[in-house]
């Protein structure tokens, strides 16, 4: 019998997007008695501040004190809750003390990590560990890469009911996007930049698809991406490169290999984003592609990046405004084609890609990690939002999250 206290603990409650998370698991479960949750960070002082935000409603949430640089203070952490969510970033620098603990006392944990490479080193490191203690560590439980992920299970079974068989080949693109970033989240790219410039061998790796895939994959073709502005024959209009294929793609790629190829070992997935037809959608794919070419290569001048980091990039704490999250919304596309048929859906969101959005899926992943996957179902290990949840955490978000999954005419 399971005698921990909470079945939900959120770490790095007073981070930017850890407040929103906060909020967002009062406004869903309060504080029932069917439900147990607690908050958890480094300050004391903090953690109270924010709950005095929630009002005289929340006197009785509970408040843990620990810290990732303290691993006593993690464990005793740990041992309190089943689930643990993870707000702190950027992972690579605070990340692995917390996975190191939730493995070594069998919890289950979601984070909102977008660094492929740290995931491959936890794997590395923690992988055989986790299936033995009966831990389920599920990454990028954030808009990277829910839609891409779920959107893709939701696809596939769309062609599983419909054609009898799996697309393997599958496109996204986001048709429109309105939100912001915060100063975690530009520190987390940053880490990510001067990682690969550092390390010529992590460098390699990081531009290997497959990066996030068990070594005995058996995918055997060339992943494309798209690297500048092209005309997009699929869905009839000019396309950019969309920044966070670099995780979604690897995620999506890794599920497929967790399902045993279901998709088929010549699979293909890639991501985009849509900017128009004709000249004027020309003009803002070239636009588009060269102000991320422009951004890596300041992120990767020293000079420049602190240049930027002064004066253009938001600060660690730093974020849109409550307003502009709700203003937010993500409308994204996903079209899969074999060798005989196609079918496309839609992926969207109600508030903030970023941070309105990617909070509620947060929460909901660990509402459905807590009691919607029983330990009998899904054994420890590290697993995808798709290969963990799947339909479950579809229906969790389309009832309480304010996204949609749906099949287009």
């Amino acid at each position: 019998m399971d005698t921990k206290t909470f079945d939900i603990l959120l770490f790095g409650a007073t981070s930017f997007v850890g407040q929103i998370v906060t909020k967002c698991l009062f406004d869903e479960i309060g504080l029932s008695q069917d439900i147990k949750w607690a908050i958890a960070g480094r300050s004391e002082t903090k953690l109270r501040a924010l709950k005095a935000t929630l009002g005289d409603a929340a006197k009785d949430l509970p408040v843990i004190v620990a810290d990732s640089s303290d691993s006593d203070s993690l464990n005793a952490m740990c041992r309190q809750s089943r689930v643990i969510l993870s707000t702190i970033g950027p992972y690579a620098l605070y990340g692995e003390p917390l996975i190191k603990a939730c493995v070594e006392n069998g919890n289950d944990y979601c984070d909102l990590t977008g660094e492929a490479y740290w995931i491959k080193r936890m794997m590395d490191r923690y992988e055989s560990a986790a299936k033995a203690s009966g831990a389920r560590i599920v990454n990028c439980c954030g808009f990277d890469s829910i839609p891409s992920d779920l959107g893709v299970h939701f696809l596939q079974q769309v062609g599983a009911k419909k054609f009898g068989q799996f697309f393997d080949r599958v496109s996204l693109r986001v048709k429109a996007m309105k939100g912001g970033a915060s100063g975690g989240t530009i520190a987390s790219v940053i880490e990510m930049f001067i990682a690969a410039k550092a390390d010529p061998e992590l460098r390699r790796a990081m531009g290997n698809p497959y990066m996030l895939c068990p070594e005995d994959h058996s995918y055997k073709n060339k992943q494309t991406r798209i690297k500048g502005p092209i005309y997009d024959k699929d869905f009839h209009c000019w396309s950019a490169p969309f920044i966070m294929e670099a995780i979604n793609a690897r995620v999506v790629l890794r599920s497929n290999a967790l399902l045993k190829m279901a998709y088929g070992d010549n699979f293909s997935y890639g991501e985009g984003m849509l900017t128009g037809k004709g000249k004027k959608g020309y003009l803002r794919a070239f636009g588009l592609s060269l102000g991320l070419a422009s951004f890596a290569l300041g992120i990767m001048l020293k000079p420049v990046r602190k240049l930027m980091q002064r004066f253009l990039l938001p600060k660690p704490g730093e974020g849109p405004s409550q307003q502009q999250q709700a203003d937010g919304y993500f409308d994204i596309r996903i079209l899969g084609t074999n060798n005989r048929h196609q079918a496309r859906i839609k992926v969207s969101g109600d508030r903030d890609p970023g941070y309105g959005c990617t909070a509620k899926m947060l929460t909901q992943a660990g509402l459905c990690m807590a009691f919607d996957i029983a330990k009998s179902d899904l054994s420890g290990g590290f697993w995808t939002p798709a290969t963990a949840m799947g339909d479950a955490l579809i229906e969790r978000l389309s009832n309480s999250a304010g996204m949609s999954f749906e099949l287009e005419d």
